[in-house]
């Protein structure tokens, strides 16, 4: 997993719905008590918390990469076809 420190998508798509919220709200006259209004924030240190917890994360974790390895060269690892083809539905859909 990677994350670009450099990308403002997140903040520009916060101020974008913001100002496409405020412009649809405003385009409807008479309807001041009933409008939907949305406002997105966020707290950059909740964010910069999140990144450095996700740089400091190991981008393959050996212990379930071990476990899997385990259960497979020892026959117990277990597969359901329906239940594989049914996420890959799923997924699709």
């Amino acid at each position: 997993m990677r994350i670009d420190l450099t990308n403002s998508s997140a903040g520009e798509l916060s101020s974008e719905l913001s100002t496409q919220v405020g412009t649809q709200s405003a385009a409807q006259p008479g309807n001041a008590a009933t409008e939907d209004r949305a406002t997105l924030t966020s707290s950059s240190s909740s964010v910069q918390s999140l990144v450095s917890a996700a740089l400091t994360s190991p981008e393959i974790r050996q212990d379930k990469v071990d476990s899997l390895r385990l259960s497979v060269s020892s026959g117990q690892y277990e597969l359901d076809p329906a239940k594989i083809a049914a996420s890959m539905v799923d997924d699709y859909a």
